[in-house]
């Protein structure tokens, strides 16, 4: 098959619009054709497979009747937008996605008027969808907003908030519930399906206004009448679809529907096109759906590197022999768990992503999974402290910032024993600015009671973590994604002295202090740094807080330092060695902070990230040899 032959109808589509004169054997026809195209393009690029692939058909049919971008299409957390990329204007570009340069794998406002909001976070959508609306009425403008969301984005309270706000203040809203976890039978899926199909119709509608207005005319027993049937229709649609929940929060609630029906999708937002008020459209999916591996595993093709099409398996498959950090971090809590019944795991939906599976199977009654719920999984932990657990919440970074009130007033304040394992510590590659994790540092070290620490390798991260369960306060390990240096591991686990730092070289010319991930190419830069005459004390920093009071010492006999960290500038390691240096009052230290800038960081590998921002072992060699200069 010729390539102009394989997508003759995806070339054809330049922007939504052009959806509006296909068939529905067409449309159907184009899904697959989307499918094939997310597939080939994923396999080469990686990235959130399974996510699109379920939502093909109703990308199509929420562009097919709505007028985007007028009407208002917005995606929670994003990740599942490949499809609607291809049919707003980026087709040409869609094998950048992912890529240094390329088209982001979330949506976008400055890529495309399409994309609404910038998402990559979960729960958003309905906060920002009422928000929209409620700016849509201010200023008399007639537009739809639609508001697409997971059932895994509706563990989240923010996402209750949203629609507690939605009922109470009767905005134009409709949120799409994308469903596919739940499980229900096909005979009441359809039966729903054509209830919902039926009673949204414009005729119905109608027909009811009338008799509503009727019974209203009726004077003394009108609108006891009225109350009476509204309770009847609410109790009919309760109690043939699993609405009650969204009709409590008075939502106007449609479904379920087959999510891979066009023909249901279009008849059932063609129907709630003229309602108003907030509305919710239930609909099922499978993840994954159209690629057997994804379909039997959305799991792992949640988010996925590149593979062979025709297996599924990973491209360049190699023997793996080092393990990433979170393998070490799953491991060692699995260890720890056998010495320690006090010790119990949390993660906020993400047993996989931060290793914890292992823990999960071998210590059930010591491990929750709270869902997209990291507010409550810091102050769940806290409780658990409080009655002499000892609680580790295992976290991205990027998702840790969502809790940042409840670390400050239900962990630091009370000065609770709670441990945050801090799994993607600095950049973390494709998945750009909005995963980012570069942030912890600054916004972690001003707390009271906060013990900071990053391992320089995956062996100290053990004692870290060991260390940490020993520590009676509140305590953050934060520490790279990927792949481990592969050193030697300790037999025994040890105690570290909290806040003191590990002098791994001895120099009189300079100082360089390196936190975490920046330790090994502190080391090659030294070694680059002897070839020019020049010794370096190189620093295994450790404890960002507290700090190790060596500083003064060492500011007093080198004069020149370098502090080398992966973490934004502002407020990082480097803010608080010159805030040391300042308040002793030691004079004539010259200073140079390698980290990144006060900005949000783009999508790429995060070798080609750290190259780019100088945190390799080139970028702190020339930044040593510019102090020296």
């Amino acid at each position: 098959m010729r390539k102009d032959q394989e997508y003759h109808l995806l070339e054809r589509i330049e922007s939504p619009a052009d959806l509006k004169g296909l068939s529905l054997s067409e449309l159907e026809s184009l899904s697959q054709e989307i499918r094939r195209k997310i597939i080939e393009t994923v396999s080469c690029t990686g990235g959130h497979l399974a996510p699109s692939l379920g939502v093909v058909e109703l990308t199509l049919a929420l562009h097919f009747v709505f007028d985007t971008p007028k009407d208002k299409l917005i995606w929670d957390v994003g990740h599942q937008a490949y499809a609607h990329k291809l049919l707003t204007g980026r087709r040409d570009r869609f094998h950048t996605l992912r890529q240094m340069g390329g088209i982001s794998g979330f949506p976008k406002r400055e890529e495309s008027p399409y994309d609404t909001f910038d998402t990559g976070h979960s729960s958003t959508s309905i906060s920002v969808g009422l928000g929209i609306s409620t700016a849509k009425a201010l200023k008399g403008e007639d537009a739809k907003v639609i508001a697409v969301i997971g059932d895994g984005s509706m563990t989240a309270g923010m996402a209750f908030e949203g629609l507690n706000q939605a009922g109470e203040t009767e905005k134009d809203l409709i949120v799409v519930l994308n469903d596919n976890a739940m499980s229900i039978s096909p005979n009441v899926g359809a039966f729903s399906s054509f209830l919902s199909r039926k009673m949204t119709g414009r005729r119905f509608v109608t027909f009811k206004k009338e008799m509503e207005n009727f019974f209203r005319s009726l004077p003394g027993v009108g609108e006891n009448i009225l109350s009476v049937l509204r309770r009847s229709e609410d109790s009919f649609i309760t109690f043939f679809t699993p609405g009650m929940l969204f009709e409590a929060f008075k939502f106007k609630y449609i479904g379920p529907i087959n999510g891979h029906r066009l023909d249901q999708l279009i008849n059932t937002f063609e129907n709630i096109k003229h309602l108003r008020g907030p509305v919710l459209v239930h609909v099922l999916t499978v993840k994954g759906k159209g690629y057997e591996p994804a379909e039997k595993d959305p799991t792992h093709y949640h988010g996925v590197g590149c593979f062979e099409v025709a297996t599924g398996c990973p491209q360049k498959e190699t023997e793996k022999t080092i393990p990433t950090y979170t393998e070490v971090f799953g491991q060692t809590m699995v260890e720890l768990g056998n010495l320690n019944d006090k010790l119990f795991a949390i993660t906020a939906a993400m047993p996989e992503g931060t290793g914890l599976v292992p823990f999960s199977e071998a210590f059930p009654d010591r491990f929750l999974d709270v869902g997209i719920a990291e507010q409550h999984a810091v102050t769940f932990a806290a409780g658990l402290a409080v009655e002499g657990f000892r609680p580790v919440v295992a976290i991205y970074s990027t998702f840790l910032q969502r809790a940042y009130d409840q670390i400050i007033h239900d962990v630091c304040l009370p000065n609770l024993p709670v441990v945050f394992a801090i799994d993607r510590g600095g950049l973390v590659g494709e998945d750009g600015p909005t995963h980012h994790g570069h942030f912890d540092i600054s916004y972690l070290r001003t707390l009271p009671n906060m013990t900071l620490m990053a391992p320089k390798d995956e062996n100290e991260l053990r004692h870290m973590l060991y260390t940490a369960l020993q520590h009676n306060g509140p305590v953050a390990i934060r520490y790279p994604r990927g792949t481990a240096l592969g050193v030697a591991m300790d037999n025994d686990y040890q105690l570290l002295p909290i806040g003191k730092w590990e002098i791994l070289e001895e120099g009189h010319d300079m100082a360089i202090i390196a936190l975490g991930s920046m330790v090994a190419p502190a080391l090659e830069a030294a070694d680059k740094l002897k070839e020019q005459g020049l010794s370096a004390t190189v620093i295994n920093c450790r404890f960002v807080k507290p700090l190790d009071s060596g500083l003064w010492e060492l500011a007093t006999r080198v004069k020149k330092i370098v502090v080398a960290e992966e973490n934004v500038l502002s407020g990082g390691l480097g803010s608080v060695v010159l805030e040391r240096i300042n308040d002793q009052g030691i004079e004539g230290v010259r200073v140079k902070r390698v980290g990144l800038p006060e900005k949000f960081v783009e999508h790429g590998p995060v070798s080609a990230l750290r190259q780019k921002y100088g945190l390799d072992a080139e970028g702190i060699y020339k930044s040593a040899m510019e102090l020296v200069s």
